[in-house]
C-alpha cells in the first residue's frame, strides 16, 4: 500500500509540473528543428497577430498523415472508443435520435466526407438528434451528434460543415480524453484514501463509472483546445472543398443569435462563445490556407433537407396536439406534401448544381 501511495503521489507531481507549464496544446518534439512548430498557432492563442504560416499545423499536404492528439493521455484509442461508445448509448437514450432516412443519410454523409478529410483516427458514427437548441458535439471516440435546431439556423451546407468540422477536430486532437487525464491525475490523491476506507479497486471503480454521468468533462474545452479545434477544423473545410470564410459567417451569426436571445446557444459555448474576436482570429489563419479556384458555398440538397426538416417538426407538433385531450382534434383537408415544379418548366430543385463561391470574394481582416 506505501508503494502505491507514493506512486501516486508521484505522479500528482509531475501533473502539477506539466500543469504549471501547459497551454492545452500538445509539447512539440525535443529535436531543435522542430521546436518552433506550433510556435505561429500560440501566437494566435497568445493574441499576437503576426502569423509567418509555418509549423506542424500549417503542413496542409500532410492532412490525415499527422499524429495531432499527441500529449498526455491515460487512454488507448481503444478505450478512448469503449469511453464514448458508453456515453453515446447515455446520450441515444435520453436524446430523440431523428430517424428520417433521407435525413440521416445526409447529415451522415457531409460528416464522413469532412471525417475523410481530417487527421482522424479512428471511425465516425453521425447522427441527428430532434432538438431546437444550437448544437453540435463529438464524444471521445468517433461519436457524433448534430442538433436539427443547428441545421434550422445555418443558411447553407458549408455553414454547417463548418460547425462539423471544428467538432471533428475535437476528436482528431483527443482533447476530451486529454482533458479527462488531467482531471483523473488531479483526482489521483483521492485513490489511496478510497482503497484504505474499504472500497477497495471495486470502489474506485464505481468512481469511474459516476463520471460517466458528467459528459460536459468532455465537452467543455479550455481555450487554448478550441482554438486548436478551430484551426484544425478549418483547414478540414478546406481540403473537403467548403468556402473557409464560412466558419467566420457561422461563428458570427450564432454570437448574433445569442446576443439577440440569451439562451440559444448550449451552455458548451459559455467557456469561448463564438465572438467577433474569435471570428477575427479564424480570420487570421485563413490567410494561411493555399487558394482554390471554387469552394462549395452551398447545394439543393441542402435545402431539400432543410425543407424536411421543417415539415418533419411540423408533423411532430401536430401529433403531440392530437394526443392532448384537452384540445380539439383538428385535421386539414390534405396534408400531403407536394413538390413544387419549377416555373420554366427546366431542371428541379435537386438537379441543379451546388453554389460555388470564388475565393476573390474573401474579405481578410489584417
Amino acid at each position: 500500500m506505501a508503494h502505491f501511495v507514493l506512486i501516486c503521489l508521484f505522479l500528482c507531481s509531475c501533473a502539477a509540473k506539466d500543469n504549471a507549464g501547459s497551454t492545452d496544446v500538445p509539447p512539440a518534439p525535443s529535436n531543435s528543428n522542430k521546436e518552433t512548430q506550433k510556435s505561429d498557432l500560440d501566437n494566435v492563442q497568445k493574441n499576437k497577430v503576426s502569423i509567418s504560416c509555418k509549423g506542424e499545423y500549417f503542413n496542409f499536404d500532410e492532412i490525415g498523415a499527422r499524429d495531432v492528439g499527441q500529449g498526455l493521455n491515460f487512454y488507448s484509442i481503444e478505450k478512448e472508443i469503449a469511453l464514448g461508445s458508453q456515453m453515446a448509448k447515455e446520450v441515444e437514450e435520453y436524446a430523440k435520435i431523428i430517424d428520417d432516412p433521407v435525413i440521416s443519410e445526409y447529415v451522415n454523409r457531409v460528416g464522413q466526407n469532412l471525417v475523410r478529410n481530417s487527421d482522424a483516427k479512428v471511425p465516425f458514427t453521425i447522427k441527428m438528434i430532434d432538438s431546437p437548441e444550437i448544437n453540435a458535439f463529438a464524444l471521445p471516440g468517433g461519436f457524433f451528434f448534430i442538433n436539427s435546431g443547428l441545421v434550422l439556423n445555418v443558411d447553407n451546407e458549408s455553414e454547417m460543415a463548418s460547425v462539423m468540422a471544428h467538432e471533428i477536430a475535437h476528436v482528431t486532437s483527443r482533447h476530451g480524453v486529454k482533458q479527462a487525464t488531467r482531471g483523473q491525475i488531479a483526482n489521483l490523491a483521492s485513490i489511496p484514501l478510497m482503497i484504505m476506507t474499504g472500497g477497495g479497486w471495486a470502489g474506485y471503480a464505481i468512481y469511474q463509472g459516476a463520471s460517466l454521468a458528467i459528459p460536459m468533462t468532455f465537452l467543455k474545452f479550455s481555450r487554448n483546445f478550441e482554438t486548436e479545434a478551430d484551426w484544425l477544423g478549418l483547414q478540414y473545410l478546406w481540403a473537403t472543398g467548403y468556402d473557409p470564410s464560412s466558419m467566420v459567417d457561422v461563428f458570427e451569426k450564432l454570437a448574433a443569435l445569442e446576443k439577440r436571445k440569451k439562451g440559444t446557444l448550449a451552455k458548451v459555448f459559455s467557456s469561448h462563445p463564438p465572438n467577433s474576436k474569435r471570428a477575427g482570429t479564424i480570420q487570421d489563419l485563413m490567410q494561411c490556407l493555399p487558394n482554390k479556384d471554387q469552394y462549395v458555398l452551398n447545394t439543393a440538397e441542402f435545402r431539400s433537407v432543410k425543407d424536411r426538416l421543417v415539415t418533419l417538426n411540423e408533423e411532430f407538433r401536430r401529433k403531440d396536439k392530437e394526443y392532448d385531450d384537452s384540445r380539439p382534434k383538428l385535421r386539414r383537408k390534405n396534408d400531403d406534401v407536394i413538390e413544387p415544379e419549377s416555373k420554366d418548366g427546366g431542371e428541379k430543385e435537386e438537379d441543379k448544381p451546388p453554389v460555388l463561391k470564388r475565393p476573390d470574394k474573401f474579405h481578410y481582416i489584417n
